[in-house]
C-alpha cells in the first residue's frame, strides 16, 4: 500500500514539475507576446491620431455649415451652437495631441 501511494506521490510532483515548466515557458512566451502587442498597439497609434484630425476637420465643416444657416435664419441660439460644434473640434484634437504627447509616440 505504501509502494502504492509512493508512485502516486511521484506522479503527482512529477505532474506538478511539468505543469510549473510549462508555465515558465508560457510566460517567457507572453512577455514577448505582450512586447508585440506593445509594438503592434503603437505602430497603430499615429494613423489613429491622423484619423481624430480628420474628424475634427470634417466636425468643424459640418459645424460651419450648421452655424452659417442658424445664423441666416435669424435663430437667436447661434452663439450656443457655434459653441459647441467649436468645442467638440478643440475637443478632438487637443485629445488627440495630448494622447500623442502622454504616450510618447
Amino acid at each position: 500500500m505504501r509502494e502504492w501511494m509512493f508512485k502516486s506521490r511521484q506522479k503527482l510532483l512529477t505532474a506538478a514539475l511539468l505543469l510549473v515548466s510549462a508555465a515558465f515557458a508560457a510566460a517567457q512566451d507572453g512577455a514577448a507576446g505582450i512586447e508585440e502587442a506593445n509594438t503592434k498597439v503603437r505602430s497603430y497609434f499615429e494613423p489613429g491620431t491622423n484619423l481624430m484630425y480628420a474628424i475634427g476637420a470634417v466636425l468643424g465643416l459640418v459645424g460651419a455649415v450648421k452655424v452659417f444657416q442658424k445664423w441666416n435664419g435669424g435663430d437667436s441660439d447661434t452663439g450656443k451652437v457655434a459653441a459647441a460644434w467649436f468645442g467638440s473640434c478643440i475637443f478632438l484634437v487637443v485629445v488627440a495631441t495630448v494622447l500623442q504627447s502622454f504616450f510618447g509616440v
